[in-house]
């Protein structure tokens, strides 16, 4: 009925050994990190076209060091009275 490598009896053996090792109050933060973890990576992976962020145009200033709603008035290493 069971056949293949891990069988029913094989991973009640591992999830007590997971239970001995981490303790049950450390099982539950850790399984709680990883299904947040799942969630985002897969928000990440299903949603990255619709972040603000990520489309072009969006009015963000592009560059290094640019700051969000900051108005860029010159090109660095460029000399204003040229313009």
């Amino acid at each position: 009925m069971f056949e293949g490598r891990f069988q029913p009896v094989h991973l009640i053996i591992i999830l007590v050994i997971v239970l001995i090792v981490f303790g049950p109050g450390q099982l539950s933060s850790i399984g709680g990190a990883t299904g947040k973890t799942i969630r985002e990576f897969k928000d990440g992976v299903e949603g990255g076209e619709d972040d603000p962020a990520n489309r072009l145009g969006s009015g963000a200033a592009v560059g290094a060091g640019a700051v969000p709603g900051e108005r860029i008035t010159a090109v660095p290493g460029s000399d204003p009275a040229d313009v």
